[in-house]
């Protein structure tokens, strides 16, 4: 069984986030995605939507969630279920780092504004 380790992983940066992918195609994953997500406290990210379903689970810190318009707070061990095609903003409104885990599937595009984005870190 492979294993990709959070030290070996790339780094992106992208609108105060920073993404390390873990289990993604590049890394020896066929179906899935699976990425590591930090928000520096303070850092509210782009409204985007995603083309397939994704699911953050938050590790450590907090995320407040504008989903399809209406706002959520997640603490540790919470997870937020993205759908697809549904505008959707994280923030981190506390003091410390906020740590999640991603999910998604292999093959999933972002729409930011007008623009198709492929992520690096799900590839």
């Amino acid at each position: 069984m492979p294993v990709a380790t959070l030290a070996e992983a790339p780094r992106f940066e992208r609108a105060g986030a920073v993404f390390r992918p873990l289990a993604v195609p590049s890394r020896g994953a066929v179906e899935l995605a699976v990425w590591s997500l930090e928000l520096a406290p303070g850092v509210t990210g782009e409204e985007h939507s995603v083309s397939r379903e994704e699911v953050f689970v938050l590790d450590s810190g907090a995320l407040e969630v504008v989903l399809g318009g209406e706002t959520h707070r997640l603490t540790p061990g919470d997870a937020m279920i993205v759908p697809p095609d549904t505008l959707f903003r994280l923030g981190n409104p506390g003091a410390e780092p906020a740590r999640a885990t991603v999910c998604t599937s292999a093959g999933m595009v972002g729409r930011v504004g007008g623009t198709t984005v492929v992520p690096p870190w799900a590839s």
